[in-house]
């Protein structure tokens, strides 16, 4: 049966991803002083103003208003022009530590609250991503790349993607639908915005994958020049799904940004992603989802949950047994594993949390452990 995914994303200017950064660049200021750091950390940010309010217990010795202000430099929201400027916005702390009673069980690695994630992976990408999501992500880092470049420097950095792919049973097959918007000087008209992006992000994206069919709308409710933080209000944790999978497979309705590796919702669904892409590498499915399910004060998963939507070459259950027997999947195990003390989690606040090689979750070094199920099989 033929059917039809769209997925998005949006660029790392966007100002929910402005607080995703803001709070994943503390959380990174804390860690490389003090690997042991427990940080939770949300932003809010509205018309020059932005609001920090954090649970953490660190020995580190950070400024955190600096972090904050670097970030919105570095994302380019530096002058009256743009609608907000880190100069001289304002900015509002409000910090406390850990609670002792959540503190008592992580200190003994136990799971600090109950949680469940899932992790996904299918064949239909190089990296195991589903297509719409990886050319959202795709269009959405080009068109922030057009603009650093000074290829198109009248567009500004707010912007956002969307892709929409038609498939046939799991196999996709071209893309029907694209969404570009962008904000942009308003000395540039929308009949340029629409060839410029056309010409500089869609052909190289998209390619072959378009065809006379395909429909296109770029800035399609025509001007888009307020924008940023003077057009609405912004949130850390609001982009969970053009974080994770698009909305292909289930979300939990955790976000990960700003919160360091022993809460589970965060380095508990890295893991299941890690585990989830290693088994569809290992050829014995095409698809894979993992659910994990943690109870707070327990040490490893009360659950384990894998389904191979039908593509599966062997039982279930092995693949469920060789998980089980092979990956300690207690927090202290999953961060151990992935080497999550280190200060990488920025990085990930852009584009997604998945797909990306350079990150310990990506890798396939555990593709031998599938692949011995297949061949006992």
């Amino acid at each position: 049966m033929r059917h039809f995914i769209t997925c998005e994303s949006v660029t790392q200017w966007h100002p929910d991803k402005m607080c995703d950064q803001i709070s994943d660049a503390i959380l990174d200021a804390c860690l490389a002083q003090d690997p042991l750091s427990r940080v939770a950390c949300e932003c809010l940010i509205t018309t020059w103003t932005l609001i920090i309010s954090w649970e953490i217990t660190t020995k580190a010795q950070v400024d955190y208003e600096a972090v904050a202000r670097k970030v919105i430099v570095d994302i380019w929201y530096d002058s009256d022009e743009k609608y907000f400027d880190a100069k001289v916005c304002s900015v509002i702390s409000f910090i406390h530590t850990q609670s002792p009673d959540i503190a008592q069980g992580v200190d003994t690695w136990w799971a600090g609250d109950q949680w469940i994630m899932y992790g996904y992976a299918s064949n239909e990408t190089q990296n195991y991503l589903p297509l719409p999501i990886d050319l959202a992500h795709k269009l959405a880092y080009r068109l922030g790349e057009v603009r650093k470049n000074w290829i198109l420097p009248l567009l500004y950095p707010d912007g956002k993607t969307q892709v929409t792919v038609e498939y046939e049973g799991l196999q996709p097959l071209r893309v029907d639908t694209v969404v570009v918007s962008s904000q942009h000087s308003l000395n540039i008209s929308q009949e340029q915005i629409v060839a410029d992006i056309h010409e500089h992000i869609i052909g190289p994206v998209l390619g072959s994958l378009i065809d006379v069919n395909t429909k296109f709308y770029i800035n399609p409710t025509g001007v888009f020049n307020v924008w940023g933080p003077a057009g609405d209000t912004w949130l850390t944790g609001r982009k969970i799904i053009v974080d994770t999978y698009g909305g292909v497979g289930k979300h939990w309705g955790g976000a990960f940004s700003g919160k360091d590796p022993t809460k589970v919702d965060r380095s508990g669904a890295y893991i299941a992603r890690y585990l989830a892409k290693n088994i569809v590498a290992s050829g014995i499915c095409e698809r894979c989802e993992i659910q994990l399910g943690y109870a707070i004060g327990v040490v490893q998963p009360v659950s384990i949950y894998i389904d191979c939507f039908g593509t599966e070459k062997v039982d279930l259950q092995k693949i469920v047994d060789a998980v089980k027997n092979n990956f300690d999947l207690s927090p202290k195990g999953i961060i151990e594993k992935l080497d999550l003390r280190t200060p990488i989690f920025q990085k990930t606040a852009a584009y997604g949390h998945f797909g990306r090689e350079d990150f310990t979750w990506e890798k396939l070094d555990s593709v031998e452990i599938f692949t011995a199920i297949k061949n006992l099989w």
